[in-house]
């Protein structure tokens, strides 16, 4: 009852919060807008098993990286209120109903599994606590409907699945749990092995607990083999880096098979039992080496230098936590550090099988922790991994403050708390006395002037063409308009960004023969966004340098456009 009651309570202060970008139809990113896309081109009569998105880089199109399984739920809603009051209608339920849903299944597995070690208080507050990561909040608000609030779910039904009863059906389920996530995204990958190598070392302590890994494994490459034939079909056996593919479902087989024969072996010593799992891993790994060499490295390893240097290094959330807006990272960052704290005082405060329990939980936000500091956006793990233990220490913060007696501890305590559980409002306070910084630039679309989500909407007026766009509003303009564009941030598209690139840093007849093989129609420019920014910094005399500052060469012809100056749009003579 109390988690539902926190999870009514969050959705209430989410919509309140975002009520006025929900109006606006503000997503909080482009790939939600792109989402979107993907969902009415099914609903439209898109095959199921086609991942292609046809308006980018056409006529031959893009075949997008994104599971199907993201798209179900938006799907299922769309469709059943289409009929009721209407696509657009059914959309804007879908876009606000979907992430609290993902919220709801979240705070579900987290607040149980705080219930379970502890009480209803610390599940309240664990939940709350949900609440008040600000990575979390970013990923589970409403409108945010891409695959990052549904990984966080995975991950929180893996977590509470670790403690299961019954150690067979609790590897299982977390086996399920992280195949899903991972069919979603491999950015998941590392996480996969984190869970596995705390259910392995289960096995090391006991031997009668080696069924927690070997239920893991067996349902982990079992789902994913399933869930790739649900969602991917035959049509496409190729070799892709970028999502899961023949060989990680040959690797993931393999060593399920290599843990399973372990298993039913003679018990064998603890430097024996190593031994066999990496004999099980290397073999894994030379199917995968062998049957896919190309992805033995990341898959941004090979990028376009055009692309690496002018768009991947600018995706800030999939960056270092030290390139950041430390400002905004930090606060999150100590939360991570309390929350680690308070776990290793479980750790150390407990005793038998609670303090094994806790040691292995401790590692497991170790591991998520060094995550989110290579991959910031991975934060979001760290940090619903990092709530149960923050709600106790809350919990306990306030036990203590009721108690205090004298006036100073209560501050004290109070304080605490406020660290615990909003440590940006420093930062925050300094933020209302600090000057303002003149010279910042918008470093998102929402924060642009040019408002393109609403003036997407005239170019819908136009007669259908190829859109030629900075690659950060090319998804408003699929999701607006009939248009199509040449390229968006989405690495698939690899070549149509270099081109969207090199045509915008290079000089304006150069620039023209890319557009005109492109056989785009119009070009279009919101002028303070941070990409056209970037592109007018490193080429002076480049295209998108002219086009910001009103030299426009003359084979482009000015559209009259309606809504802010920052908006232009041209049609390509």
């Amino acid at each position: 009852m109390r988690i539902a009651l926190m999870w009514l309570v969050l959705s209430l202060i989410f919509l309140a919060v975002g009520l006025q970008r929900i109006l606006q139809g503000q997503f909080p990113d482009p790939d939600d807008a792109l989402r979107l896309v993907q969902v009415r081109d099914l609903i439209g009569g898109q095959p199921w098993f086609d991942l292609h998105q046809y308006r980018i880089d056409p006529p031959a199109g893009t075949l997008m990286h994104w599971s199907r399984l993201v798209d179900i739920p938006l799907l299922i809603v769309i469709g059943l209120l289409t009929p009721l009051i209407g696509a657009g209608a059914a959309e804007t339920i879908a876009l606000i109903v979907v992430p609290l849903l993902t919220l709801g299944g979240v705070l579900f597995f987290i607040g149980r599994l705080a219930w379970r070690l502890f009480d209803t208080d610390v599940a309240a507050f664990t939940c709350l606590c949900v609440g008040l990561f600000a990575p979390l909040v970013f990923q589970l608000q409403p409108m945010r409907i891409d695959h990052h609030g549904w990984q966080i779910f995975t991950v929180a039904m893996a977590l509470w699945a670790c403690a299961h009863r019954s150690p067979l059906m609790g590897g299982a389920i977390a086996g399920v749990a992280m195949a899903l996530g991972i069919t979603i995204s491999l950015e998941i990958l590392p996480m996969v092995a984190a869970f596995g190598g705390i259910l392995a070392l289960r096995w090391f302590r006991d031997r009668d607990d080696r069924w927690w890994l070997v239920g893991y494994m067996q349902s982990l490459a079992l789902t994913m083999v399933v869930a790739f034939f649900a969602t991917r079909g035959i049509a496409d056996l190729a070799q892709h880096c970028d999502v899961v593919s023949p060989a990680h479902l040959g690797f993931f087989v393999i060593t399920a098979v290599g843990t399973g024969a372990i298993a039913v072996a003679p018990k064998m010593p603890r430097f024996a039992l190593a031994g066999a799992f990496a004999l099980a891993g290397a073999a894994g790994l030379m199917f995968f080496a062998l049957s896919s060499p190309g992805c033995v490295m990341t898959p941004f390893a090979a990028l376009d230098p055009l692309v690496r240097d002018y768009w991947y290094i600018n995706v800030s959330e999939g960056r270092p936590l030290w390139e950041q807006r430390l400002d905004l990272a930090i606060p999150s960052f100590v939360q991570l550090l309390v929350a680690l704290a308070a776990s290793v005082a479980l750790a150390l405060r407990s005793r038998d099988w609670l303090r094994a329990w806790w040691t292995e939980y401790t590692l497991l936000l170790v591991a998520s922790i060094i995550l989110s500091l290579l991959v910031w956006r991975s934060a979001a793990f760290a940090a619903i991994i990092g709530a149960v233990p923050l709600g106790w220490l809350t919990v306990r913060l306030l036990r203590r403050f009721r108690l205090a007696d004298g006036i100073g501890t209560k501050v004290a305590m109070l304080l605490a708390i406020m660290l615990v559980l909003l440590p940006s409002i420093p930062v925050r306070l300094w933020e209302l006395v600090a000057p303002a910084d003149e010279t910042a630039i918008a470093i998102r679309v929402e924060e642009s002037k040019c408002a393109i989500r609403d003036q997407a909407e005239q170019l819908d007026a136009l007669p259908q063409g190829i859109v030629f766009a900075p690659l950060d509003i090319g998804p408003s303009i699929l999701l607006k308009s009939h248009h199509g564009v040449i390229g968006t941030g989405h690495h698939r598209a690899e070549a149509a960004m270099s081109d969207v690139i090199a045509a915008f840093i290079g000089k304006p007849k150069n620039a023209r023969q890319i557009i005109v093989q492109h056989r785009a129609n119009y070009v279009v420019m919101c002028t303070d966004l941070a990409e056209a920014g970037l592109y007018a910094a490193s080429a002076p005399d480049g295209l998108a340098a002219q086009l910001v500052s009103g030299n426009v060469p003359a084979w482009l012809e000015p559209l009259p456009t309606e809504g802010p100056e920052e908006f232009r749009v041209w049609r390509v003579r």
